[in-house]
C-alpha cells in the first residue's frame, strides 16, 4: 500500500525522508518519568502555534481525503494534547476520540525491539548471539549469512534482502505460518551484501517474533500483553484485529480503489508476522507508550521498594537507539522539503533516527491497506507526537507531524506543511502518470501473443513463495496466488507474450505485468512479473518472483 512512494510498512523513508550518517546513544537518565495523568489540559497548555489546530486538523482532513485523524501530544512527561478528528468510517456518524484503535502497523517494531532487549536483561537472550543459536534450523538464502546473522541484525534492515523482500508470504494475508514464512526466507535471494547498507524488511521481525516466543515460552502476543502493554498502562491496545469485536471503539481504514475513488477497506490480521506490524492502538495509550521511551524506560509510579519501577534499562534504550544501518539522504522530490532535510540518518533497532532544526528524532511510521501512522520523539526536548489515521496518506501524518514539531522547535517559521504536502503528493502522482504515458508509448499495440490463451495455463512455481496457477476461463486467463486470497485477477494481452494483471480487489492498487518467457520450442520457460505503477506499496515483491512450470520446477 503505497503513500505514494512511502509505503505503509515502510518506516517513512522514500519520499521525504530518506537520509544518511550515524548518531552516538542519547542518555535520558535525568529525564523526568512519566506522568500517569492523561486529563487534557486547557487550550493554553498549547504553544501558540498549535492554538488553531483543530482549524489546521480540518484542513488536514479535507486535502487528503482522510475520514479521522487521532493525535496525542506528550511533553516533560505529561499529556498536552490527546484527541480525535473526523469519523471511524466515511459516511458513519461515529466520531474518532482518543480511544479509537487504529492499526499501527509498522510501529510495532519498536515494541519488538524492547521486549527483545527486556529478555536480554533477564539473560534469556544475548542480542549478538547467532539467531542460530535459538532457531538451530534458520537459514538464509547464503550459508555465511545464515551463520553470522545477529539477534540485532534482525532489527536493523541490513541483512542483504532488497527492500520488501519476502513481503508476499505474509501479505496481503496469507495462509502460511509464521514458522512458514521464515522457513521459505532460505529460498528468498540476497540483493546485497550482509551489513553493507540499509534496505527496509519486514520478514526479519517475523524470525524475531520467533526469537521471542522461543525464548520467554510464551506466543508474542501474549508477552507483550502482559510484559508492555500491561505495565505501561495500555489497557486498550490489541495485537491484532481478531479481537476487534462489534461495537468496540475502532477505525476502519480507507483506500482509493483505483487510485481514486475513496471506499472502507476491511480490518485486517497479521497474524504470521505479528512482531512486523500486529498492534491495533489508540493515541491515549501511546501517549503512555511515548512518555515511558522518554523517561528512558522509567514507568509511572514505584515498586514495593519505593525505587522508580522500569519497563527496560536506560542502557537498552540507548542500544535501540543508536544507529546501526546508517541510511543515505537523498534529494527532496520538490525544494519545498528541502528543510525537512536532515544531517544525518540511520535505523537503530526497530526505530528510524534522524535530526531536525538541531534536534535528534527517535520515529517511525507504518501502515497496511486503509490506514497509515506516524510516532515522532524528540528526547531533547521530552516531547512526542504521535499521529494515527484511517486512510493512505502519509503526507497527512507528516502534514500534522511537522506542524507540531515546527511548535516546539521553530516558533519562528509557521510553514504550511499542508500545502507544502500537496504539492509534494500531486508531485509523485504526476511522475506515475508519466510512467504510464512512457509505457502506452513503447507498447506495440498491433502485437498479438505468440500463443493461444490455453498455451499460457498452468501451475508455476517459485522457490520461497510457491505456486500460482494461470487458468483458461472462458477465453479469458485468470491468476491465483496459491496462498493469497486476495490475489486473484483477470490477465488481459499488453504485447508480444506480456499481459497485465488486473486484481479483482481494486484496493490493492498493484496491477502489475506478467511477462512470459518461451523456449526455443515455443513453451513457456519463465514467467516475471513487476508492478505497473511507481505507487504500488514495494511490499508487492512481485519482480522478486522466478516462476517456472510446475514440470519443470519438479526436476529441480
Amino acid at each position: 500500500m503505497a503513500l505514494s512512494s512511502l509505503s505503509l510498512r515502510l518506516a517513512g523513508c522514500g519520499a521525504l525522508l530518506v537520509f544518511a550518517s550515524a548518531t552516538p546513544a542519547w542518555s535520558m537518565a535525568d529525564a523526568p518519568a512519566p506522568d500517569a495523568a492523561t486529563v487534557q489540559p486547557a487550550p493554553d497548555a498549547l504553544p501558540p502555534m498549535l492554538q488553531d489546530f483543530d482549524a489546521y486538523m480540518d484542513n488536514v482532513c479535507k486535502t487528503f481525503k482522510v475520514p479521522g485523524i487521532a493525535v496525542a501530544i506528550v511533553k516533560d512527561g505529561k499529556v498536552v494534547l490527546e484527541k480525535g478528528y473526523g469519523l471511524r468510517e466515511a459516511g458513519k456518524p461515529d466520531p474518532v476520540d482518543a480511544h479509537t484503535l487504529f492499526a499501527i502497523a509498522s510501529n510495532t517494531k519498536a515494541f519488538t525491539a524492547a521486549a527483545l532487549q527486556m529478555l536480554a536483561e533477564q539473560g534469556k537472550v544475548d542480542m549478538d548471539a547467532r539467531v542460530t543459536d535459538y532457531l538451530p534450523w534458520f537459514q538464509m538464502s547464503d550459508p555465511y549469512v545464515t551463520h553470522e546473522m545477529r539477534v540485532r541484525d534482525l532489527l536493523a534492515h541490513r541483512s542483504g534482502l532488497s527492500l520488501g523482500a519476502g513481503d508476499l508470504l505474509y501479505w496481503p494475508p496469507t495462509s502460511y505460518t509464521t514458522k512458514d514464512v521464515v522457513e521459505r526466507l532460505a529460498k528468498v535471494p540476497l540483493a546485497n551484501g550482509f551489513r553493507s547498507h540499509y534496505a527496509y524488511d519486514n520478514i526479519l521481525f517475523a524470525v524475531a517474533t520467533l526469537v521471542i516466543e522461543k525464548v520467554s515460552g510464551q506466543s508474542y502476543a501474549d508477552y507483550v500483553r502482559q510484559h508492555i502493554f500491561q505495565p505501561v498502562g495500555m489497557d486498550e491496545s490489541l495485537i491484532d484485529m481478531t479481537y476487534l469485536k462489534p461495537g468496540m471503539d475502532y477505525a476502519m481504514g480507507h483506500a482509493l480503489f483505483d487510485f481514486k475513488d475513496l471506499k472502507p477497506v476491511p480490518p485486517m490480521a497479521w497474524l504470521n508476522d505479528p512482531g512486523a506490524g500486529g498492534i491495533y492502538a489508540s493515541v491515549h495509550d501511546l501517549a503512555k507508550w511515548m512518555n515511558v521511551q522518554l523517561a528512558g524506560g522509567v514507568l509511572p509510579g514505584n515498586d514495593a521498594s519505593g525505587k522508580p519501577r522500569r519497563l527496560f534499562s536506560q542502557d537498552s534504550q540507548n542500544q535501540m537507539w543508536t544507529v546501526l544501518t546508517p541510511i543515505p539522504v537523498s534529494k527532496p522530490p520538490i525544494p519545498e522539503l528541502q528543510p525537512l532535510m536532515p544531517n544525518f540518518s540511520g535505523y537503530g533497532e526497530g526505530w528510524f533516527l534522524s535530526d531536525y532544526h538541531g534536534q535528534k528524532l527517535v520515529w517511525h511510521t507504518g501502515g497496511w491497506p486503509g490506514m497509515v501512522s506516524r510516532l515522532t520523539l524528540v528526547p531533547g526536548q521530552n516531547l512526542g507526537v504521535v499521529v494515527l489515521t484511517n486512510q493512505e496518506s502519509g503526507a497527512a501524518f507528516n502534514a500534522v507531524t511537522y506542524r507540531v514539531l515546527d511548535a516546539y522547535l521553530n516558533a519562528a517559521n509557521k510553514t504550511d506543511w499542508t500545502a507544502v504536502y500537496e504539492k509534494a503528493t500531486q508531485h509523485a502522482h504526476g511522475d506515475a502518470d508519466d510512467s504510464w504515458k512512457k509505457h502506452e508509448a513503447e507498447r506495440n499495440a498491433g502485437s498479438k501473443p505468440s500463443l493461444p490463451l490455453a498455451g499460457y495455463a498452468g501451475t508455476y512455481r517459485d522457490p520461497w513463495y510457491g505456486d500460482i496457477v494461470i487458468s483458461d476461463e472462458g477465453g479469458k486467463l485468470r491468476l491465483r496466488f496459491s496462498k493469497t486470497r486476495q490475489l486473484i485477477g483477470t490477465m488481459e494481452p499488453w504485447q508480444h507474450d506480456v499481459f497485465i494483471v488486473r486484481w479483482d480487489d481494486r484496493a490493492l492498487n498493484a496491477d502489475a505485468f506478467v511477462n512470459f518467457a518461451l523456449d526455443d520450442d515455443g513453451h513457456v520457460r519463465e514467467v516475471r512479473m513487476q508492478p505497473i505503477s511507481p505507487l504500488t506499496d514495494f511490499s508487492f515483491d512481485f519482480q522478486d518472483l522466478r516462476l517456472v512450470p510446475l514440470k519443470e520446477a519438479k526436476a529441480d
